[in-house]
């Protein structure tokens, strides 16, 4: 239903399906949009709009919160920033457990690199590999991702543009695990989306190296290429004797939902529920990582951006996605409403939104502060998120270790 409603009322969650004056006067690309972002709401404040309408079939009514329950089937990124008014919210572990998962997936990503990197190089020399070898690499992926799937989610996005060829089939593989958890997949579905997720892009060892490896955007011919990959990784697990659900992630991964991907243009019914979660798990880790080419984007940033694709990406497995990592991922920095900026420690008890923060830096000084760590879930806590901002903007270095 259309209803018109004052900016006042104005909500995270809401669905604006047209905004009052017109559209030179609002400072957005579209009239019609899903409100994510506080920020979208003092932009619409800042511009003096006082009518909009909303609709209240694709986004929240104005007569009562939201819930997850009520959001299934709404735009992808709103039912995880709705998660804070759930009571399905997972404890999370304390300080010092955090730390100590921290370390332990610190340890397994230097343990598993000669593991991937020795792989890759067996199928650059023409070797046979064998799938079920990673079993125990995927076990012990999967044990971190059940004990704190914060923790190694957040180290395994760490990785320079050198490695980032071999840590991308560990952070793919995690981000599988904790996303079949997430869905409530049965065990064995889990496992093969583990194993499919730390195989997937292993047709990559077998492409051309100078363009592998290119320090910038590859020319249409070189794409053409690089896309070869997927056929030729399935190729190489078929091979291998993996199960058909592990070479169709290799294979599919980079399909979409309205058609339009590679290498096949299937359509939506003919593609899997496991390369569905890959295609969403691969471009996620793919943009959220340094490249030789790029700066990573901020995960909340990411989040969003992902959610406006439209045709992508199978929109409910998006929703069991952000909820799966987060809005705002250990390790991303944030504004927060007093102006000063921080970086999250540690994941929200009662709400996404709500994560534990470490202060720095004041926007209004423009120089480094004392450090205090806040729990903006804390009762007594008058502090919020404004919004995330991105690292590059202010040439923070070294940002990490802030929280590792």
């Amino acid at each position: 239903m259309i209803k018109r409603i004052n900016s006042s009322e104005l909500r995270i969650g809401m669905y604006i399906q047209k905004l009052g004056g017109s559209w030179i006067q609002h400072p957005f690309i579209r009239s019609s949009f899903l409100v994510t972002d506080p920020n979208d709401i003092k932009r619409i404040h800042d511009a003096g709009i006082k009518d909009l309408w909303i609709d209240t079939d694709k986004g929240d009514d104005t007569s009562a919160p939201a819930t997850v329950e009520n959001k299934v089937e709404q735009k992808a990124s709103t039912e995880a920033v709705e998660e804070s008014k759930s009571a399905e919210t997972k404890p999370v572990p304390s300080s010092s457990s955090i730390e100590n998962e921290i370390e332990r997936a610190r340890k397994l990503c230097q343990d598993a690199k000669p593991q991937i990197m020795s792989m890759f190089n067996d199928i650059r020399l023409g070797k046979a590999i064998d799938p079920h070898t990673t079993l125990p690499l995927v076990g012990e992926i999967d044990s971190l991702v059940q004990r704190n799937s914060a923790a190694i989610l957040s180290v395994a996005r760490l990785k320079t543009h050198d490695d980032y060829t071999y840590m991308h089939s560990v952070a793919v593989c995690a981000l599988m695990l904790a996303l079949a958890n997430q869905m409530g997949l049965d065990k064995e579905q889990t496992r093969l989306a583990g194993i499919g997720g730390l195989m997937h892009d292993l047709g990559k060892a077998a492409m051309p190296l100078d363009i592998l490896n290119k320090p910038g955007k590859l020319t249409d011919s070189e794409y053409d290429v690089m896309k070869k990959h997927t056929i030729v990784g399935a190729k190489i697990l078929q091979d291998g004797g993996a199960e058909a659900e592990v070479i169709d992630i290799a294979l599919n991964h980079h399909e979409k939902m309205n058609g339009t991907g590679y290498p096949n243009r299937l359509p939506a019914d003919e593609i899997s529920v496991l390369a569905r979660m890959a295609a969403i798990c691969d471009v996620y880790d793919a943009v959220t990582s340094e490249r030789a080419y790029k700066k990573p984007w901020e995960p909340a940033n990411t989040i969003r951006e992902m959610s406006k694709w439209e045709g992508h990406f199978d929109k409910q497995i998006f929703n069991s996605f952000v909820k799966s990592v987060g809005i705002y991922p250990i390790g991303s920095l944030v504004r927060l409403t007093s102006q000063r900026l921080a970086v999250v420690v540690e994941p929200g008890t009662e709400s996404l939104l709500k994560p534990k923060v470490k202060v720095f830096f004041s926007t209004r000084s423009n120089a480094p502060i004392p450090i205090q760590v806040i729990d903006l879930a804390a009762k007594s806590c008058k502090e919020s998120i404004e919004g995330p901002e991105e690292p590059a903007d202010w040439d923070f270095k070294s940002l990490e270790n802030l929280w590792l």
